[in-house]
Parts: structure tokens; sequence; C-alpha cells
């Protein structure tokens, strides 16, 4: 772990990072938000209430989504976690487009996801860059 965090402290970053303590109680909060409403999106399934195309992408979310810290951090490759996080942006674009039809408050729910990801991607893209 330590070295990992030594590994990370020598990339050259942006001026706009945010410093690395605020990475955990932002993905806290986000997390509670994708367990809550990935959770009602499961139900929606197994009671039949919605096809599973609408599921797909949420399934490929999380996916994307926990192989991001062992690209990023386990491999400390750069240019995968950036492929990585593009899929998680593009899965979570999707996402919302596919669930708001039948359960806005889902897609409503998971814009600061959105946001967030959206800064992380902006983020590791331009690391993986400066660090090329």
């Amino acid at each position: 772990m330590n070295n990992t965090y030594n590994w990370y402290q020598t990339l050259i970053k942006p001026s706009f990072a945010p410093p690395s303590w605020i990475f955990g109680p932002v993905w806290s909060v986000l997390y509670v938000i994708i367990f809550i409403s990935y959770s009602y999106v499961g139900y929606l399934f197994f009671t039949k209430r919605i096809p599973f195309i609408v599921v797909l992408p949420f399934l490929l979310n999380i996916i994307f989504n926990i192989l991001f810290t062992p690209l990023q951090f386990g491999l400390k490759n750069n240019l995968l976690a950036s492929i990585d996080i593009l899929l998680v942006l593009g899965t979570l674009i999707w996402m919302l487009f596919a669930i708001f039809p039948h359960a806005k408050w889902v897609a409503y729910a998971n814009i600061p996801y959105l946001l967030w990801v959206s800064f992380a991607t902006v983020l590791q893209l331009t690391i993986t860059y400066l660090n090329r």
C-alpha cells in the first residue's frame, strides 16, 4: 500500500488534481448511492419489470468501476486505467439513458456519480498524458 502511495505521489498531476484524501469520502458517498440505486434496478429486473438490456450497462459499469483500482494502483498502468475510466463513463451514460424511462429517480440519483466520473476521466486522461 505504501509503495502504491509513493508511486502515485511521483506522478505528474495537473493543477486541478484534488488532494488524495478527498477521494475516500467522495467515493464513500457515491458507493452508497450506487448500492441503493443498483439494488433497485436489480429488484426491477428480478420482478420482471425491466428487461436485461436495461440492466446490462449497470453490470458493465460496476465491473469497470471495480477494475479501475487494480489497473491504476495494482498494475500502475495509467493507459489501462484511462481506457477503463472511459468505459466507466460510457457505461454510466448508457445506464442513465436506459433506466430513465423506467425509474427516473435512479437516473437523477446518479448525477453526482456522473459528475465525479466525468471529472475523474479528465483527471486520469491528463495524468496519463503528462506521464507518457
